[in-house]
């Protein structure tokens, strides 16, 4: 059975289709080599250029049907397993922004997450108790959230020695968040972040630098690491939060296929 393949234009996603179709879109340049596309078994959405089996044709000009390439079928789809990755603190540019926190659980209060910060930020924080040892931090391509008092450079970075943590405590918030894949269409930026307070009223996504404003229409394609949880809605731009870490967004016209990935989501998490 041949993959079904779904592709991004005008910020909406389409499809599915079978392969045989975006390779006959390519070659009639009505799929670019920028445009995203995606099948079960990506982690995430990839551009044309990026997926060998559209390869098919080697250049984005139109071609003449009967010069057009014969299409080989591609072998048959490998599932991808998602590959998490050890991260350290020392390794990240300080000045850059990777690192979310969620704050409650290292202090007995109702968590929350926030984000991202860069570890200059992060050393800031801490010398303003507003997180500690105890606080879970988290970045992309990591598996689950992982106490601040469990990395190896903790005391060299944070210049005391980390406080104990109990194994139940580890297992409080390990939970993975919804790390997503947004493609934006009003500038067509692609930005990857948590989205959270998820609801089918709309959602609130922390990401770096949102450059936008309150009150612009958008349209997003969300494409999380579980792509049970994928969809697309247009809506409006709520609220930029403090220092462009993200921004709320209104669902307007929200389709049935959204609503129940959405609520989907809601009740499993």
């Amino acid at each position: 059975m041949a993959d079904n393949w779904y592709y991004v234009q005008m910020g909406n996603r389409q499809g599915p289709v079978a392969i045989e179709v975006l390779v006959e879109m390519i070659s009639r340049s009505e799929l670019k080599f920028e445009d995203f596309v995606w099948k079960k078994g990506f982690e995430n959405w990839k551009k044309v250029k990026e997926c060998d089996e559209l390869q098919a044709t080697p250049a984005q000009a139109p071609v003449a049907v009967a010069a057009a390439p014969k299409f080989k079928a591609p072998a048959p789809p490998v599932e991808v397993k998602t590959q998490y990755i050890e991260i350290s603190l020392k390794s990240l540019n300080p000045d850059e922004r990777l690192v979310f926190v969620r704050i409650g659980d290292d202090r007995g209060g109702a968590t929350a997450d926030y984000g991202p910060f860069s570890v200059k930020q992060i050393k800031q924080l801490f010398k303003e108790n507003r997180i500690n040892g105890k606080t879970f931090v988290f970045m992309t391509g990591m598996k689950e959230w992982k106490i601040l008092a469990d990395y190896p450079e903790y005391q060299e970075i944070f210049e005391e020695l980390p406080p104990t943590i109990k194994e139940a405590d580890k297992r409080t918030n390990v939970r993975k968040p919804f790390v997503a894949r947004l493609l934006v269409h009003n500038n067509k930026n692609v930005f990857s972040g948590i989205c959270r307070d998820i609801s089918i009223g709309g959602m609130q996504v922390l990401v770096d630098n949102y450059q936008g404003t309150a009150g612009e229409k958008i349209s997003i394609n969300v494409h999380p690491e579980n792509s049970d949880y994928h969809f697309t809605a247009s809506g409006v731009v709520v609220r930029i939060l403090e220092g462009n870490n993200g921004f709320s967004f209104r669902f307007q016209g929200l389709n049935e296929e959204a609503k129940r990935s959405i609520e989907k989501f809601v009740q499993e998490n």
